[in-house]
């Protein structure tokens, strides 16, 4: 399974839309078995989602992201974990080994969002 981390330096990039950094990770059970830094302009958000499903990208994690693009990475049939802060390699560890990320989520976020992990905290 490849999961795909919007990146700004070592931490998740605070707004999807304008990302211009991915870091896909190759998964296999809870071991991260590579990883690789692709270029992406999520101004064109169809494009970038065509290319992550042409790259088999399952899942992306991300800050802050518009409706809109929410739609489109779920046509493309990406998993999205959006609203998400803070150190990437934490993040990523959490998640591959199937751990919660409500402590991760975005300050004075009031999402409504279904997939939003503050939402799950209940």
């Amino acid at each position: 399974m490849k999961i795909a981390v919007t990146a700004w330096e070592d931490r998740v990039s605070p707004v999807f839309d304008s990302a211009k950094i991915l870091l896909v990770a190759r998964v296999e059970g809870e071991q991260i078995v590579s990883r690789s830094y692709e270029p992406v302009d999520m101004r064109h958000v169809h494009e970038a989602a065509e290319s992550m499903q042409q790259k088999e990208i399952k899942t992306v994690i991300c800050g802050a992201v518009c409706e809109e693009s929410i739609m489109v990475l779920e046509n493309h049939g990406i998993e999205l974990f959006p609203f998400i802060a803070g150190e990437i390699e934490t993040i990523l560890d959490r998640f591959v080994k199937g751990k919660e990320l409500e402590k991760f989520v975005m300050p004075g976020c009031w999402c409504q969002c279904p997939k939003c992990p503050k939402l799950q905290e209940d």
